[in-house]
């Protein structure tokens, strides 16, 4: 048990210096940063018309869903990678779990498709 962590000492300082350095660059921000706002500063800047409204406005249920269709399929995409470098040293048991895997979200994506989740009228 001490093997392991000692085998992690290095990651947790590595965390931890990572994690100094960014509240430490984030305090300095708070310190030597200069709060001078103007109206030119606060004025319309990328879309060109004055806000309207609350920025807490409700949005369409199919915006979250689109969100977390993409997040669902970029996982899979997240397990074919590790699965394609060591697919030699798998053999056959790896393709067919693999092969499993797909199988189920290709049927998960085709029910969506059919529910009508990937439309947008």
């Amino acid at each position: 048990m001490d093997i392991a962590i000692a085998d992690y000492l290095p990651i947790l300082i590595f965390m931890f210096v990572a994690l100094a350095i960014s509240c430490l660059f984030v305090l300095a921000n708070f310190l030597v940063a200069v709060n001078n706002p103007d109206p030119e500063k606060n004025s319309a800047y990328e879309c060109g018309f004055e806000q309207f409204g609350d920025s807490r406005m409700k949005f369409d249920v199919r915006f979250y869903l689109v969100t977390l269709l993409f997040i669902i399929f970029d996982l899979e995409v997240a397990f074919l990678f590790p699965w394609a470098v060591t697919f030699g040293t798998l053999g056959l048991f790896g393709f067919v779990s693999m092969m499993v895997f797909l199988a189920i979200l290709t049927i998960g994506f085709i029910y969506e498709w059919k529910k009508g989740a990937l439309e947008w009228q």
